[in-house]
């Protein structure tokens, strides 16, 4: 068994996919129009080295989502391969203004990573 994708749901469905093309080199397909859901589009985005897909839904009347941790999705968590590969990337989506929530560092469990937010505020753990 394994994990095929991890779906998450968007206001802003081309924003997200260029974030995630441009920061992780990201492949999509065509974008899905749904015929039976109005207004629902989406994109499985692959990533070079395999694993999982992510799924980026869209519907235009989303709620905002509540602040603060809560049962259900933490995070999204991208292996880079290596402690500079962080670094290197953390550096670049700082000076373009993305919002880094804890520097590249080794946490107490042993993990070198960082953590980012997307466009929408996801947390993105960026490890080796």
């Amino acid at each position: 068994m394994r994990i095929e994708h991890v779906a998450v749901w968007t206001r802003h469905l081309e924003r997200m996919r260029q974030f995630y093309q441009h920061y992780f080199d990201a492949r999509t397909g065509d974008v899905y129009r749904s015929a039976n859901r109005p207004g629902f589009t989406s994109y499985f985005l692959s990533f070079p080295y395999g694993g999982a897909r992510l799924e980026l839904m869209g519907l235009p009347d989303l709620a905002a989502a509540p602040g603060g941790p809560a049962v259900g999705y933490a995070h999204l968590a991208l292996s880079l391969g290596s402690p500079a590969a962080v670094e290197a990337l953390v550096a670049r989506m700082r000076d373009d203004g993305v919002r880094i929530l804890s520097q590249p560092r080794v946490t107490g469990d042993g993990y070198f990573e960082a953590v980012i937010e997307d466009p929408d505020g996801n947390h993105i753990e960026l490890t080796v």
